[in-house]
């Protein structure tokens, strides 16, 4: 089942290059809807947890809403705005994997959301950054989807952020046609 963003992203495909297992625990950064959360909550099993952040009320009781319609019982949700130190609420070093998707493009203080993304993960823990191609990197050309070319946040750009914050980069991901896929490792 596809549950993506309108088709843009298949959060499964995502998810299979990652590895997530059961057991393991997930911080779900800027969660929206659950596209992520909830393949997520399957993939981690009863014996992980994923805590769904998002500063939106209504985004975090849709992902309960769906989470309860399916049976999924290992998502928290959190409501905090991720441009604030601490404001996940999740204890320090606690978390498996961050996941970033489609956060730093619509940020301004996009250092302190990976600051918040090293505070959570513990020492071997993964921060998976995916975000929005410009748009001339995209097939086909520009794209009227997304936000505009000047908010996208470059891949380039989200390593260094990201290193400053002291991750340190493995590899990347096919995140699909429209996206970037970056993963971390903090030492």
């Amino acid at each position: 089942m596809l549950s993506g963003t309108g088709g843009f992203i298949n959060p499964e495909k995502i998810l299979a290059q990652i590895g997530i297992k059961a057991g393991t625990v997930v911080a779900d950064f800027g969660c929206g809807h659950g596209y992520f959360t909830l393949p997520v909550g399957r993939l981690a099993g009863k014996d992980g947890k994923v805590f769904a952040v998002d500063v939106l009320a209504e985004a975090l009781e849709a992902v309960r809403s769906r989470a309860q319609l399916e049976h999924i019982t290992n998502i928290q949700t959190c409501r905090g705005n991720l441009e604030t130190v601490g404001a996940s609420k999740i204890k320090e070093a606690t978390v498996d994997i961050v996941l970033l998707h489609n956060v730093l493009s619509q940020s301004r203080q996009k250092p302190n959301i990976l600051k918040e993304s090293a505070r959570v993960v513990k020492n071997g823990g993964e921060l998976v950054l995916i975000d929005w191609l410009p748009t001339d990197q995209i097939f086909g050309g520009a794209s009227s989807f997304g936000p505009e070319n000047n908010q996208r946040i470059l891949s380039e750009e989200a390593k260094r952020i990201a290193q400053e914050e002291g991750f340190i980069f493995e590899r990347s991901l096919d995140a699909g046609q429209y996206h970037y896929g970056l993963i971390f490792i903090k030492p």
